[in-house]
Parts: structure tokens; C-alpha cells; sequence
């Protein structure tokens, strides 16, 4: 059974090489990478053999045992190839490697295979980026045993010719390799499923340095995708040598020593324990809470952490969408709440991003509702990481006054500033679940100060409820558009909250400007209102209404005066920039209340 690419996974296909007819009859030259793997093919009941480039005329053969009837066989696992549970994080692998060490082999295949790592190694790489998974064939009842010779001819098999081909190129290499069958969690596999019947997989246990480790070339060469059922081709690195404490989270032998766990799990075990995909390790994960597949809400809410050793960009999606959930990031981790916002089961998938611009599938959870918090409803708009990270230094925002992702306020304003790098640019937007304000009216309600480095953002809320407040950056130099960095919740349960807008500010509102008053966007009708503003570079400033109200520059710096609303509907602040000249630019704009 192929492993399967999850909804919201994408991955890139590999190119498939092309490689010449074999027979087993002939000698075969089969090239991989641009390097030539000779291979001396005999009659049916001969030994293939390898020759000069896997420098058999040097190899070491080890003691096979003998059967009663005295044939020989490899020996079985025993004491010393069994691993204590659990994983110690040390290393992905069942023995101490460094993976630099391949990148020249891994490129030139098998040119320089002498020790029996290295051929395995050779073998491994070849097989998975040029045998294709057989879907069709896989999909029949009766799951055929492939000849090597009709893989090499096809470049197509199912797992039990990878598994096949693997041991009988080993052996032809002079390293002992045995098929093992059992249960796998790869293609249709649902979380907490039972297992029973015929095994569904088959893999590889490679005897190395006097032990045997664990190898499965069906899943390290590519995925099926779920949607399409077509395979691609996509290395993984997770399944060579894997570290037996994590090769059975998706693996279970017929024969539990082929486990090499100390103690072996039950297939009970297997069913039940959580499932971390290959992904979770690649892309640097330790460990998750809980640690279960199946969750239950508390008091309508399930949280979701994991432990990663780098800081990781996350997602996640609750039933298919990016809803219902606060996921902050942490340095070493994330922290996810999830909100269901009916009773019953739900579907949680979790992602992660990691070194490439993909993001991964790397845990999924049956998640149990039995009562909603309906007291928290969530923003459809409120998009994901919540609060400021190092993500958010990273795109140049760094010392929030608020670290905490949820903003809470009693009169339905509040004040969010943070330093900001030289050189970007910040954007600001209010989103709540009333369908009725424009995407310009959103932006109206914040109003944008800075102060050197520093920039403030004054919010007030239109009315009570939960509302996101996104933050978007981009580099001045630039082209393109603003990237979304990340968002605070603001709540208010205050039902006498009804501010207006801001007043309108346009392109000549420079970013040093500072307005104290007035900050609403709506004057009433018929008053004289006080202006006072701190305005950088001008020459002249004035408050136009149905007349003009000029504004004097004071000792401490700020533009002051005065301006009645009488018969007129709208009123402008406009500045003059240069005093030889006599163009006035408006820079604010603001309503006047109907009478």
C-alpha cells in the first residue's frame, strides 16, 4: 500500500527516466543519474550477480543459519536488534549516520558502492527514483507477485515487487535483506481503523553492522494522491533506516521481532497510538500533545501543541477550512485552539511548511464535540498564525505592545503599537462578520500613526462582538503586494459600543503626521470643532469647510484652530508644502452629521 498525498498537500513530480528493456536472458545496463549500474543477468535458477561497481571480489559475506532441513536463512532479529520505546529524538535513523556523506552517492548511484551501506544505499536510491507505483495492479484482489524482470522491463510494480526487487538486488550485492509483510496507515487509511485479513504491505529488513534495520522503497519514492489516484514520483528520505519506534507508527510485521522494539507492540497498540506522517519528522517535529488520534472538547474547546526544533510556520483546517481555531507559533512549536462549532465528529488536519514553500500534512485528529461554547464565536475572516512570533520579527515587526493574540476591551477602543523596520511598510484591517462594511470602510476604523520607528494603530470597533485585526508589511522597494503577517482578536461585550469611522486620510498624510483632534471621521452639524495636528514639512495648513479656517504652528509644534460645520456636508484639512507655492493638497477628510 502506497502512502497518499492529504487534501491541501500539493508535491512536485519527479522525472520519470526512461531505461532500456531488460531480460533475463541478457546483461543489463541500466542508468541512473548519468551513472551506469552493470548488472550480469543468468538463466532462471542462477544467481544474478553484480559486478565490478559493487566490488563484490572485497565484500565480507556474513554467517547464514541453517534450518532442520538444512537449508539457509538469514538470521532473525533478536535481543540486540530491538530498541528500547521510545524514540530519543537523537536521529531519525536506526543507526548513526550522516546523511552528507550520500550526496555523492545519492548523485552518482552506485559508482563507488564498497561498503554494504553504501550498496544498500545505491540500491535504495535507484529503485525509488526510477520504479513507479502500479496502481492498477495494486488495486486487484489478488496482489500478483512481480518478477524483478518484469520490473526492470515496466519500471512499474506494486509494493510487493519493491519490496521483491530491493531483497534481490541486496542479495546479489552480498547483503542479507528479507521481505516483510504486515499492516500499513498509507493510501485510504482512515484514523483509528482496525485491521485484519491479508496484510496490505510488504517492506524490507537490511542486515548492516551486525544488526537489521528497516527500509520501505514503496513509500520512499513517491505518493498516490488521494483525489486523482495517480502517483507521482517524490523522494522520501524518512523511510531509509528509519528508527524502529517510528517506523511503527505506520508499519506493523506479521512477526512481531521484525518490530525491533523492546517491548513490541500489540496490533491493539498500533490501531490506537497516534500517527505523526513522515512529514511531522522531516520537517523538524518532536512530539505532539495529546498524543492520541481521538480528542474530546472540554467545555466546547481542544488544544493542540507541538514541539519542533526550529521555528516552523503551521496552518490548519477543521472539516476542510481554516476556521474555527487560534494558532499562535512559537519558537520551538505551536499552540492550537479549536472552537467546533457544532456537536459531533470533526475532521482536524494539521500543517506545516518547513524549509520548502509546501505545506505538509503532518498529524490529523478525529476531534469529539459533546457541547459548542457558543459565547465564542470566531471571525470568518480571523485567518491564521494569531498574535505576534518570530515570524512577525522576521517580516519586520518587533516589539508588540500586545504579545498576546487577544485583545480585550471595555469601551471598544484600543491602541496597538510596534516598532517597525526601516524600509516596510504596514497595513492595517478590521474584520468582523458584519457583511454590510466595505472592504475601504474596514480600514476606516484604524487609524494609522508613527511615531520614528515606531507605528500606533488606533482602533475603535462599530459595535460590540469579535473582530480580526490583520496586519499586513511590504519592503517600500518592493513591487508586489502587502503580505499578510498575522492577526490579533479584538472582543467586546460592551452593547453601548458604536464608534464612527476615522476620518479618511490620503497618499500626502505623511507617515510622521500625528492627529490628536478631532480623531472621530463624523463632526456633528453646526459647531465650531478644535483641530490639532502635528504635520512634518509643510509650509501652511488649513481647515476648509464652507469657508476656510487657517491653522497656526504653536511653540510645542502642533497645527491649531478651529473650524464650524455650519452648511456644509464634508470638511478637508489641506496643507501648503512649499511657500512659494499656491497648490493646497488635502491630506484628511472628514463628514458632517445631517441636521
Amino acid at each position: 500500500m502506497p502512502q497518499s498525498v492529504a487534501g491541501g498537500e500539493s508535491a512536485k513530480a519527479k522525472e520519470n527516466r526512461p531505461m532500456p528493456h531488460a531480460s533475463w536472458e541478457d546483461t543489463q545496463e541500466i542508468f541512473a543519474n548519468g551513472t551506469q549500474l552493470t548488472v550480469e543477468v543468468h538463466p532462471r535458477d542462477a544467481m544474478p550477480q553484480l559486478l565490478k561497481k559493487f566490488s563484490l571480489a572485497k565484500r565480507t559475506y556474513v554467517r547464514l543459519q541453517g534450518d532442520k532441513n538444512g537449508n539457509t536463512r538469514p538470521r532473525q532479529p533478536g535481543g540486540k536488534d530491538a530498541h528500547a520505546y521510545p524514540w530519543d529524538r537523537s536521529s531519525l535513523k536506526s543507526m548513526p549516520l550522516d546523511l552528507r556523506q550520500f550526496e555523492k552517492l545519492d548523485t552518482y548511484a552506485s559508482q563507488e558502492a564498497h561498503s554494504d551501506l553504501e550498496k544498500v544505499r545505491a540500491i535504495w536510491i535507484w529503485i525509488c527514483h526510477h520504479i513507479e507505483y502500479d496502481i492498477e495492479a495494486a488495486q486487484e484482489k489478488d496482489r500478483q507477485a512481480f518478477k524483478p524482470t518484469d520490473i526492470l522491463r515496466t519500471q512499474k510494480t506494486n509494493c510487493d515487487g519493491y519490496a521483491g526487487l530491493f531483497e534481490k538486488m541486496c542479495r546479489i550485492a552480498g547483503v542479507q535483506c528479507m521481505t516483510v509483510p504486515g499492516y500499513s496507515k498509507g493510501f485510504g487509511y482512515q484514523t483509528g481503523q482496525s485491521f485484519s485479513g491479508e496484510f496490505d504491505h510488504a517492506w524490507n529488513a537490511v542486515y548492516l553492522d551486525g544488526r537489521w534495520h528497516l527500509v520501505d522503497s514503496t513509500w520512499g519514492s513517491g505518493l498516490v494522491d488521494s483525489a486523482t489516484s495517480k502517483f507521482t514520483f517524490l523522494y522520501n528520505e524518512f523511510y531509509f533506516l528509519t528508527h524502529p519506534a517510528l517506523f511503527i507508527e505506520d508499519h506493523f510485521p506479521d512477526n512481531k521481532n521484525w518490530q525491533l522494539l523492546k517491548p513490541p507492540q500489540s496490533l491493539r497498540q498500533f490501531e490506537s497510538n497516534m500517527y505523526h506522517k513522515s512529514e511531522f519528522y522531516n520537517k523538524g517535529m518532536l512530539s505532539a500533545q495529546p498524543e492520541t488520534s481521538t480528542i474530546k472538547t472540554v467545555n466546547g474547546k481542544a488544544m493542540v501543541t507541538i514541539e519542533s526544533c526550529a521555528p516552523t510556520l503551521f496552518m490548519f483546517m477543521l472539516n476542510g477550512k481554516q476556521e474555527h481555531g487560534l494558532l499562535s507559533l512559537r519558537k520551538n512549536g505551536m499552540k492550537l485552539e479549536v472552537y467546533p462549532p457544532t456537536v459531533g465528529t470533526h475532521k482536524l488536519q494539521i500543517f506545516a511548511k518547513g524549509n520548502s514553500d509546501v505545506y505538509s500534512s503532518v498529524l490529523e485528529y478525529t476531534l469529539t464535540c459533546n457541547h459548542v461554547d457558543v459565547d465564542v464565536q470566531l471571525p470568518a475572516e480571523l485567518h491564521q498564525p494569531v498574535g505576534p512570533s518570530w515570524f512577525s520579527e522576521q517580516m519586520g515587526i518587533m516589539k508588540p505592545s500586545h504579545p498576546h493574540p487577544i485583545i480585550h476591551t471595555s469601551d471598544g477602543r484600543c491602541s496597538v503599537s510596534f516598532d517597525v523596520e526601516e524600509g516596510v511598510s504596514v497595513l492595517a484591517s478590521l474584520h468582523g462578520d458584519d457583511g454590510l462594511i466595505t472592504e475601504e470602510t474596514q480600514r476606516r476604523y484604524i487609524f494609522q500613526l508613527q511615531r520614528e520607528k515606531r507605528t500606533e494603530l488606533k482602533v475603535q470597533l462599530p459595535h460590540a462582538g469579535k473582530f480580526a485585526l490583520k496586519i499586513f508589511v511590504k519592503k517600500r522597494q518592493e513591487p508586489g503586494n502587502y503580505l499578510f503577517v498575522f492577526n490579533y482578536l479584538l472582543c467586546c461585550t460592551n452593547t453601548k459600543v458604536n464608534w464612527p469611522v476615522f476620518p479618511e486620510s490620503f497618499g500626502n498624510w505623511g507617515q510622521d503626521n500625528e492627529l490628536l483632534e478631532p480623531l472621530t471621521g463624523v463632526l456633528p452639524a453646526n459647531r465650531n470643532v478644535p483641530f490639532k495636528l502635528k504635520l512634518h514639512g509643510i509650509a501652511k495648513a488649513l481647515v476648509k469647510g464652507q469657508d476656510t479656517w487657517p491653522l497656526t504652528l504653536n511653540s510645542e509644534g502642533y497645527w491649531e484652530g478651529s473650524c464650524s460645520t455650519a452648511g456644509c456636508q464634508e470638511v478637508y484639512v489641506m496643507v501648503l508644502e512649499n511657500a512659494n507655492h499656491n497648490f493646497y493638497s488635502y491630506i484628511l477628510k472628514y463628514k458632517v452629521n445631517a441636521q
